[in-house]
This record gives structure tokens, sequence and C-alpha cells, in this order.
């Protein structure tokens, strides 16, 4: 019963990670972004314990600590103290309305519940019938990392692009060996300071952090 209970939990936490990145891409408010990423980084390393605990793997305990140091307190802190120093309190831009987006991201849920069906098929993980849910998360991501005029929406959308392909990972094969996910745990982290920097520098140059500044350094 409560091995049933706890199946049935993934597919609770699948939903709430569907949910959230809805809800990313309708937020104005770029502090309510992060704290979305957050919650969603928790309902990851929540996932990543139940199928641990299920499957009878050690190594995806060690994946929700690594998941839990870097997505909910690492990074985020990173982003808050980014988004302080530059001063950041403006809502965030998108180049398409809102409503117009979570039309396009329902057209790419039903995409990927589709597409999903017969990879599921084959799986033979416990957490195979998310799969749909994973792709629609990689894709709603990469939908709010193109229609976000400001850099730190965007970076957002990236690091939510990678929580997708990680729990894609978890729900089809249960997990990753734990070198490979060191390495992109490092990978990320050294993509945001990366970009913290790059954020910096467009600040400095034009007193803003929309991209599109950018077109201006294009050669006449």
């Amino acid at each position: 019963m409560t091995n049933s209970l706890l199946s049935q939990s993934i597919n609770l936490f699948a939903a709430m990670l569907l949910i959230v990145v809805f809800a990313m891409i309708s937020q104005r408010r770029i502090l309510r972004v992060i704290h979305l990423f957050t919650l969603q980084g928790a309902t990851l390393v929540a996932t990543t314990v139940v199928v641990g605990y299920l499957t009878g793997q050690s190594h995806l305990y060690y994946s929700a600590a690594i998941t839990f140091v870097f997505k909910v307190i690492l990074i985020p802190v990173v982003l808050h103290r980014v988004i302080d120093k530059l001063n950041v309190r403006w809502d965030v831009e998108t180049l398409i309305n809102i409503p117009t987006t979570m039309l396009v991201g329902i057209v790419l849920v039903i995409f990927s519940f589709n597409m999903a069906l017969p990879i599921s098929q084959l799986s033979t993980s416990i957490a195979r019938g998310t799969l749909g849910i994973a792709l629609a998360c990689f894709l709603l991501s990469f939908m709010m990392m193109i229609t976000r005029a400001k850099a730190v929406p965007q970076v957002i959308g990236f690091l939510s692009m990678e929580n997708s392909l990680f729990f894609a990972a978890s729900a089809a094969t249960s997990g990753m060996p734990m070198i490979v996910e060191l390495g992109i745990a490092f990978d990320v982290l050294a993509g945001i300071l990366i970009l913290g920097v790059f954020m910096f520098q467009i600040r400095e140059q034009f007193d803003s952090l929309d991209i599109r500044h950018l077109e201006k350094l294009k050669e006449d």
C-alpha cells in the first residue's frame, strides 16, 4: 500500500512540475520567477528521493542531495544577489503577450504527450508515465527562454530546461551515472557564473538587461 501511494506521488510531483513551469511562463515579476524556480528544484528533489526509494537505487539519494544544494539553495541565492546588485525591480518583459504564450504552451503539452507515448511504452521505469510531462516542461522552459526580452528570465528558463532533462532521466532510466550528474551540476554552476558576468557587462554598457540592445553591437 505504501509503495502504491509513493508511486502515485511521483505523478503528483510531475503534475506540480508542469504547473510550476506554466506559472513561470505566465509570471511578470522576476522575484516570483526565482521563487517558482526554487519550488521546481524542491519538487525535483522530492521526486528523485521517491524514485530512489521505490527502485532501491541509493545513488539517486546522492543525486537528490546535489540537486538540493545547487537548485534549491546555491543557484537561487546567486540569482537573488545578481538582481540585488543590478538593482533589478522591473517586471518581466515578454516578446509575446501572456494569453498567447499560454495557448502555445497548451499546444506544446498536447504535442509532448503524443510524442512521448511510444517512448514511455518502451521504458521499464516506474515513472515512465511522466515522460510526457518531462518533455512538456522542457519545451515550455525553452519557450520561456526565447520569449523573454531580459537576460535574467532567460537564464532561469535555461536552468528550468536542465531541470526538465534531469527529471526525464529519472523518469526514463532511474537516473544517470553519478559522475555525469556531478559534471552537469558543476557545468550549470559555471554557466550561472559566466552568465552573471555577461549580465553585468550588458548592464554596464547599456544600463539595461534587455538583450535587444545587443543588436547595437552588430557591424554595419
